[in-house]
């Protein structure tokens, strides 16, 4: 056999395990910009009512937040390659049935298996690199160049759904899935190599029930308690209940003998870091984009495509830098980089807390792409650091458990800043309205609107040559409410920066070893012990 031909087949191997990561991440991510600046045009086309709406996007971040830590399991017990390309038909078939619906519970339906599609791909994505790269210092480039495409599909979503909308049917912002997916998976099958966790572990149903149950029920607690009352009795048990499933999620994974989430993953203070940085830091991030998104629509009255263009700052700038931050992984240490980064975007989220009615594109511009700066120097790091932190066994549990909670904070960030924008909004309505000169029977006809269907509603009222005051007096409220989430986010950003200041501010040893572990360059002969374990930690030398 030819040595040289010997020699690069390991290469051509980890090459195509990138592409085909890459691949499933774009998938997995797409719908997640695609449909969320798609929902007025779907709303308008099915006559959906604005709750009905909310569980469109919901439909799929439930599944995917529920069901992550489920999949890298799964992943770790049955092979990687099995979940990964599971996943990729399940986010096609989702994609196809949206497309073919023909009223909102239907969307529904498929945005679900989309959501269960992204949970499979997530976690066994990562574990798929890592298994391929056991070196974490070459490992970083390949996360980088991950972390640059799902960047490339938050990128592209708004652009694509904006181009579609502007010639074509909402339901075409489906197609793109079926056949990359379709594809993914036929090359995905001949060129992958399959991989599981080393050792005896088992299937976690005690386990997998109460975090989903706790999840799930959290989330629909702050969804539904922002939509009408953190007092309404539904509220109340929806929260209760995940109260109570996330202390028998604990109480079942330590009394586990194979454990869905193994808690001594947390006594690293380096993966609790980048978890806690995860949840915080997209919870204030996808509320930021969930308001901005809104602000184009309601205050600027931007297309759908002019309002993508806008948000292309922010992730473009994250996707030119992903592959550059994941090289430089290597020479700075990330607890340097991401709280670093965290602060810089928090910085860009002060700064746009002067943004009004009439703010220019250029004027948003720099702002919104010192954001994207700033976040460049958080995913790449966060998620690598999360992998590189514990037993390389274990590398498909942490990249599930990262990404858990990093869908958590996706989820909880809308519902969360949501509540808190509309709140704020139609307490200061009344007060613009004045000052706009509406008054009498005008007034109490549109805050009663504003109180019952949202301020959204109000958007929709036709009050004859009151209308463009009613208007202005909308922008100005919901500015009010723009203005509270963009402090709040900052805020959030600023806590994950002081997690990672305080968490990663020196090297950490890594969880005790509780099984076999494949073989990895951590522990390749010749290197001492100390070496060996501060490179297992994703720590420099």
């Amino acid at each position: 056999m030819n040595p040289t031909t010997t020699a690069n087949a390991p290469q051509e191997r980890r090459a195509a395990t990138l592409v085909m990561a890459c691949l499933g991440v774009f998938v997995a991510y797409l719908p997640v910009t695609t449909v969320s600046v798609s929902l007025p045009a779907i709303q308008r086309a099915l006559d959906a009512s604005t709750s009905q709406l909310s569980w469109v996007s919901d439909a799929f971040v439930l599944p995917m937040a529920a069901l992550i830590l489920t999949a890298g399991v799964f992943g770790d017990v049955h092979g990687r390659k099995k979940v990964y390309l599971a996943g990729l038909a399940l986010s096609g078939l989702g994609s196809l049935v949206a497309l073919c619906a023909q009223n909102v519970q239907t969307v529904w339906a498929g945005q679900a298996l989309a959501g269960l599609g992204s949970a499979a791909l997530l976690p066994t994505t990562l574990a798929l690199i890592s298994h391929a790269v056991p070196d974490h210092r070459e490992r970083g480039k390949f996360i980088g160049l991950w972390a640059t495409a799902l960047s490339a599909a938050l990128a592209v979503g708004p652009v694509i759904a904006g181009t579609i909308l502007d010639h074509y049917s909402w339901r075409w912002i489906y197609l793109l899935s079926v056949p990359v997916s379709l594809v993914a998976v036929v090359v995905g099958a001949k060129v992958l190599t399959d991989s599981r966790a080393p050792g005896s572990r088992r299937l976690d149903w005690p386990g997998q029930l109460t975090a989903a149950l706790a999840i799930t029920a959290l989330v629909y607690g702050i969804i539904e308690g922002g939509a009408t009352s953190f007092t309404d009795v539904k509220v109340m048990v929806a929260l209760s209940t995940a109260a109570v499933a996330a202390v028998g999620f604990v109480i079942v994974e330590r009394r586990s003998s194979s454990p869905m989430l193994d808690l001594t993953l947390f006594r690293s203070p380096a993966f609790t870091a980048t978890t806690l940085i995860a949840m915080i830091s997209f919870l204030g991030l996808i509320g930021f984009f969930f308001a901005l998104s809104l602000y184009f629509g309601m205050v600027q009255r931007l297309s759908t495509l002019d309002a993508a263009w806008r948000l292309l700052m922010v992730t473009l700038v994250t996707l030119v830098l992903g592959a550059p931050v994941g090289r430089l992984i290597q020479r700075v240490s990330p607890r340097v980089l991401i709280p670093g980064g965290l602060l810089v975007s928090s910085a860009a989220l002060l700064s746009l807390t002067d943004i009004g009615v009439h703010t220019s594109f250029g004027s948003l511009a720099w702002r919104l792409a010192l954001l994207g700066l700033g976040m460049a120097f958080v995913i790449t790091p966060m998620t690598a650091t999360a992998v590189s932190s514990v037993p390389f066994h274990q590398a498909g549990m942490a990249a599930a458990g990262n990404n858990a909670f990093r869908q958590v904070g996706a989820a909880l960030g809308p519902a969360i800043l949501g509540t808190l924008l509309s709140t704020k909004a139609v307490d200061a309505l009344s007060g613009h309205l004045t000052d706009a000169g509406v008054t009498g029977q005008t007034v109490r006809q549109v805050t009663a609107v504003a109180d019952h269907d949202g301020i959204g509603a109000v958007a929709g009222l036709d009050l004859g040559a009151e209308t463009p005051r009613v208007l202005g007096a909308l922008s100005e409220a919901f500015l009010d409410g723009l203005h509270l989430c963009l402090i709040v986010s900052a805020v959030l950003t600023l806590l994950a920066a002081l997690v990672g200041a305080l968490l990663l501010r020196r090297p950490q040893p890594a969880p005790p070893v509780t099984g076999p572990r494949e073989p990895s360059a951590a522990a390749s002969p010749g290197r001492r012990p100390e070496t060996a374990a501060l490179a297992a930690n994703g720590t420099p030398e």
